[in-house]
């Protein structure tokens, strides 16, 4: 086992509190900085796992802290903002009305509309409960045309 270096211990703490899996961790370890580590290795960096009981205090608090803020700040992560969704999907349903793909430039038309909460639908909403908030309804009257209201026969 290689001892890494505090930027790389640093980094695979805040990715597992990111919820990555040890296995995605090692390969972006490989990627970023060349290193080669072990499931093993990276697990050693859970304080949420057995394999960490003798995890530094540091690395824990910034475990901790890491995965409190990824809970809380969904600012960070870019599909969780409308704009950046409808965005992406106009830029979808361009390339595939430009490919001549007509099913998905509606489908992704649709996505959009949904997006927007329905705005280009047909759909309306009715309201059931009354002004006093219950769900009373007021008595309907049904008058059939061409029948005496009296005795209920044809006219």
């Amino acid at each position: 086992m290689a001892a890494l270096s505090p930027e790389v211990k640093a980094f695979i703490v805040q990715a597992l509190a990111c919820f990555d899996t040890p296995t995605k961790v090692a390969e972006q370890v490989k990627q970023e900085f060349g290193l080669v580590v072990t499931l093993q290795q990276v697990s050693s960096y859970d304080p949420s796992r057995a394999m960490a009981k003798n995890l530094g205090q540091k690395w824990v608090e910034l475990f901790h802290e890491t995965r409190k803020r990824f809970q809380t700040e969904l600012s960070d992560i870019p599909i969780a903002n409308k704009a950046y969704r409808l965005r992406t999907l106009d830029r979808m349903m361009t390339k595939a009305e430009n490919m001549r793909n007509m099913a998905l430039a509606a489908t992704l038309i649709e996505q959009a509309a949904k997006e927007c909460g329905d705005a280009y639908t047909n759909r309306q909403k009715v309201e059931h409960t009354s002004p006093d908030g219950s769900m009373a309804t007021k008595p309907t009257t049904i008058r059939l045309v061409g029948v005496d209201p009296a005795n209920g026969k044809p006219s």
